[in-house]
């Protein structure tokens, strides 16, 4: 079975949360790992071969690595049947791969310079900024419930996580807070931080042997 090195509350938790989501859980090999946090805190793990110590990191029954939350989520989804995502040739194919893209592309550095305080006219010109970015989610967001419409797709739980982890970062728009719930509320919240609390516990374990 493909193996997902995961750190607890990490971005490799909304891999977990993609994971149940499809009842799939059991068939993917999870390797609790450590990893850097932005306080300080954790470190560079051994076990971890992801080139730079980050995580989620796929390795398929193939044995090929696969880096970046969006192409490890796609990889999963179309491995277990698709049933996240529109099949190639099917309406909102485009979009959906458009919103996967825009993820790493845009929303991640747009969120992360937000959060640094950093200002440039040149990450203006690459990426635009959070009025560009709440823009872009309100537009289609006015469409249906969920970024392809009304159906719930993998987008949708990659875009909202960084808003699930970092509320403060959430635009003041109440189409995107509402999108943000609706997405969580079709994940299993409970067993998601159960799945958290235990593997917290397996890497302090792992740190103290």
């Amino acid at each position: 079975m493909p193996t997902l090195y995961h750190s607890p509350n990490s971005r490799s938790s909304r891999v977990i949360a993609q994971l149940m989501l499809m009842g799939k859980l059991d068939d993917v090999d999870i390797v609790i790992v450590d990893v850097q946090r932005h306080d300080g805190s954790g470190g560079a793990d051994p076990r971890n071969p992801h080139p730079e110590g980050k995580v989620p990191y796929l390795v398929t029954d193939e044995g090929q690595g696969i880096r970046e939350s969006a192409a490890i989520m796609m990889y999963l989804d179309e491995l277990f049947g698709q049933p996240l995502s529109p099949a190639i040739g099917a309406p909102h194919r485009g979009a959906y791969l458009s919103w996967m893209a825009y993820s790493g592309g845009v929303l991640d550095p747009v969120l992360v310079a937000a959060f640094s305080g950093l200002e440039h006219p040149a990450l203006a010109v690459a990426y635009r900024g959070m009025s560009e970015l709440c823009a872009a989610l309100e537009t289609a967001l006015s469409e249906g419930d969920f970024l392809l419409g009304a159906s719930l797709s993998v987008a949708d739980v990659l875009l909202a996580s960084p808003f699930q982890w970092a509320p403060h970062l959430m635009p003041d728009s109440a189409i995107i807070k509402s999108w943000v719930d609706r997405v969580g509320h079709r994940l299993d919240g409970e067993a998601i931080a159960a799945f958290e609390v235990q593997a917290l516990s397996t890497l302090k374990a792992l740190e103290d042997a």
